[in-house]
């Protein structure tokens, strides 16, 4: 098996192996770090349409972009059809793509019907992807689950609603939303979405390594997989997906003296973009995600919390290094 690129619209991907868009997570630090890696497309976190159109600080540095990472998609959420239509008028100038969250099953985001509540109304459903389209300037495309529960199991059809409405491609994550992320991705949706439409799909769920991602792909016949929360503290693993899929094999894992660099120059960046206080204390569960398994990572956790400068964050950096911490 070989990796291919994907056309989205006007958009060709260099590879088929994707960025999940993770609220909280994938800022522009950490896709500079996935990029790095060999990551074919990269996902913002969720922008709140309403918060965008209100000018919101917060959101607007959520939609910036590097020019270095493109092509980026930045990911809209919302319940409201006029609002998603000018987020996407607004963010569609310097984004390669737009996606709607049509997934999300956290209920602070269902309670304004945006997010995974959109799989329960096909009405409503198609008035927001129609609206995205008819105001977007780049390719749209849609991000959903299986449906809101088994006994409404109605990805196929919502998928090819959104083809309909002039959607370019579709991800599919193959739980409902009643399962948030707890049971098993029942993969066979994602060949069920793939089936009902002609647009690319893209598969997504319980992808915890490169054998998983040619699994996805074989079993499936998606036309990418997309990788969330196994990138965790283990970017490297679009790298060994990449190899695994051209070669049949996968690098060594990286060494010591490169986890370093990758943790320091992304708690480096993370500080120089969102400002050194706020940079490393979101910082902080990034580097507990990269020493996850270490020994002795009980008595790192304590001072990793307790982070807030980047002299915190070197001292600590030096600590591991003089081997005070080893991985297990």
């Amino acid at each position: 098996m070989q990796t291919k690129s994907v056309k989205i619209g006007k958009v060709t991907t260099k590879n088929n192996i994707f960025l999940a868009p993770m609220a909280g997570i994938t800022d522009i630090p950490f896709r500079a770090i996935v990029k790095a890696m060999g990551a074919g497309l990269l996902y913002s976190e969720m922008i709140s349409a309403e918060g965008l159109i209100r000018d919101g600080k917060n959101t607007k540095m959520i939609a910036d972009i590097d020019e270095k990472e493109r092509p980026v998609v930045l990911q809209i959420f919302g319940g409201k059809p006029s609002s998603l239509g000018k987020a996407a008028y607004m963010l569609s100038p310097k984004a390669d793509i737009i996606d709607i969250n049509c997934g999300c099953s956290v209920r602070k985001v269902m309670r304004s019907d945006s997010g995974a509540a959109l799989l329960k109304d096909s009405v409503k459903f198609k008035e927001i992807v129609s609206t995205v389209v008819k105001n977007s300037l780049v390719p749209v495309t849609v991000k959903i689950r299986s449906g809101w529960d088994n006994a409404n199991l109605n990805a196929p059809e919502i998928a090819k609603i959104a083809e309909d409405c002039g959607v370019s491609a579709v991800t599919i994550h193959p739980r409902t939303r009643c399962q948030g992320f707890g049971g098993k991705a029942d993969w066979n949706m994602i060949g069920k979405v793939k089936n009902a439409v002609k647009i690319p799909v893209i598969g997504s769920g319980d992808i915890h390594n490169a054998q998983d991602a040619g699994r996805m792909l074989e079993e499936t016949g998606c036309d990418a997989v997309m990788i969330g929360r196994s990138c965790l503290g283990d970017p490297w693993i679009f790298r060994e997906t990449l190899a695994y899929l051209e070669n049949g094999k996968t690098p060594i894992p990286p060494s010591e003296a490169e986890r370093l660099q990758i943790v320091k120059e992304h708690g480096d960046h993370m500080a120089a973009y969102k400002g050194e206080r706020t940079g490393i204390r979101e910082f902080r569960k990034h580097l507990l995600w990269y020493f996850k398994g270490m020994k002795g990572i009980k008595h790192l956790r304590p001072l990793a919390n307790k982070m807030e400068t980047l002299q915190d964050f070197h001292e600590i950096l030096k600590q591991i290094d003089r081997g005070m911490y080893a991985r297990v």
